[in-house]
Parts: structure tokens; C-alpha cells; sequence
């Protein structure tokens, strides 16, 4: 018996998604195959992750998000901002909105493409050599290098990502660089298994691992040039703990349509 799913794409500076209206709940959310399926480039519709919208109590939606391996996720940022315009374009919210995800409540603002989306505190910061290993909303290992225009981030994300101390669980590691505007950072992505052209929470602790690096303090605002485009993250530091953190950057429709899976 086959089934058919209307679903819409949305992109965030690269970072593209599978959104599903799930308020009446006919999508199977443990169905990981299925997901896995509509995740795939040459099988599926493609996205580097899909996100169910549901209701919930005491929020506008609740944001269900899956890795393009069919698991379902930690907090996705840039998945995050796209699922606040696809909230928009369905008429649940308007500028503003309180939204429920895997990591607790979020708030957002929108404004034409742009979304500025608040994250959660952050306040353990653990070194790892030279790299800064943090979480906020997804496990993150940060570390400046230098010439990241030619660095082959799969092999050298995909070799610490599997290494003995984050191989069970994986991690998301992210290369910095320092540029003229700001810095330059490229993600390889668990659960999508290779690097993409943007991770929002990947963004969102480069700036706060470049804050620490650079003993900055105060209400700070880091510009972060991903491959798909421009972010920038807001905080307020005092010392290691960052608070009213936001990941501010693009969120497009790109298009609907209907998938039949048999």
C-alpha cells in the first residue's frame, strides 16, 4: 500500500531540510527507514535532515528533527530558523514565536528571509589539545586552522569524529579560521556523515570557542561566513558562560511538492 506525504524544502545558508505539517499526526515519527528514504539525493526528495512541526502544549509548535540517517537529532540551528519560516508560511505565527525542540523552548523572530533564533546557555567548555569541545543544543569540537579554503574537511573531520574519544556517540567538528569580517568555519555533520554547506549550532560554539580564544567579554556579536552564506551569533560573556545566545541567518522556501512512497 503506498502513501502519499506533501512536504515542503527549505534552505538555511545551504543547510537544507525536509519540513512535514505533522499537527495531525499521520506521519509516522518512529519510522526511521522512511526518513532515511526521503533524506536520499537520488532516491528521496534529498535534505541533509527532516523536521516534523507539531502541537504541543504551552508553545506555538513543537520542532521534531531527524539526521539524513533517519535518527532522530539533537537541536539543529539552521533547521531551527527554517522551521520558524515554515511555521510563517503556514500561518501558525507571524514575526515572533515560542517554539518547543529536543533541548527545551526556543524564541525567534522573522523578518522577510531572516531569522534570529535563540539558543540555549551554554556554560561547559572542555579543551581537547588545541580544540575547544562544547554543546550547545549538539555536541561540538572546535579548532582553528590555518588555509581551511583547502583543507580536506571530510578526512579530518571524519578521522576525529570516529576517533576513540567520540566515535560511540559522534561528534560535529568544526575548522575555524580568522578572516578580515569575522571568521570562516566548515562543518562535517554526523548523522548526515560528511561535511555541509552550514551547521548553525556548529556556528554558534565556533563563535563562543573564538570568544574564549580571544578573551573577549561582554555583549559580543561574531559574524560567521559558512559555504552557504552568512551567520551571526550574539551572546553575552562573562567568562565561560554565554547567555542570551542568538544564530541569526537566512531561512528560504525553496519549493512543495507530494513524494508517493510504496
Amino acid at each position: 500500500m503506498s502513501i502519499k506525504i506533501q512536504f515542503s524544502k527549505y534552505q538555511g545558508a545551504g543547510n537544507d531540510f525536509i519540513l512535514i505539517d505533522n499537527r495531525n499526526g499521520h506521519f509516522d515519527r518512529n519510522n526511521e527507514e522512511l526518513i532515511k528514504k526521503l533524506c536520499d539525493r537520488r532516491f528521496g526528495i534529498g535534505g541533509d535532515g527532516l523536521m516534523l512541526l507539531q502541537n504541543t502544549k504551552n508553545f506555538d509548535f513543537e520542532m521534531v528533527y531527524y539526521n539524513a540517517d533517519g535518527a532522530e537529532g539533537t537541536m539543529c540551528g539552521n533547521g531551527g530558523r527554517c522551521i520558524v519560516a515554515f511555521a510563517r508560511d503556514l500561518n501558525i505565527i507571524s514575526e515572533k514565536t515560542d517554539f518547543l525542540a529536543v533541548d527545551g523552548p526556543h524564541d525567534a523572530e522573522i523578518a522577510a528571509y531572516q531569522v534570529n533564533l535563540g539558543m540555549i546557555d551554554v556554560n561547559q567548555i572542555h579543551r581537547d589539545r588545541e580544540a575547544y569541545v562544547m554543546n550547545t543544543g549538539s555536541p561540538h569540537y572546535i579548532l582553528k586552522v590555518n588555509d581551511l579554503a583547502n583543507l580536506d574537511v571530510f578526512k579530518e573531520g571524519y578521522a576525529i569524529r570516529n576517533n576513540e574519544i567520540y566515535g560511540e556517540k559522534g561528534i560535529n567538528v568544526n575548522f575555524i579560521e580568522p578572516e578580515e569580517n569575522g571568521y570562516f568555519v566548515r562543518t562535517f555533520e554526523r548523522g548526515v556523515e560528511d561535511e555541509t554547506f552550514a551547521c548553525g549550532t556548529g556556528a554558534t560554539a565556533a563563535a563562543m570557542a573564538m570568544a574564549i580564544d580571544q578573551s573577549l567579554e561582554g555583549d559580543l556579536r561574531i559574524p560567521i561566513r559558512v559555504l552557504g552564506g552568512q551567520l551571526y551569533i550574539s551572546f553575552h560573556k562573562s567568562g565561560n558562560t554565554f547567555t542570551n545566545v542568538y544564530l541569526k541567518g537566512p531561512a528560504n522556501f525553496v519549493f512543495k511538492g507530494e513524494i508517493e512512497i510504496g
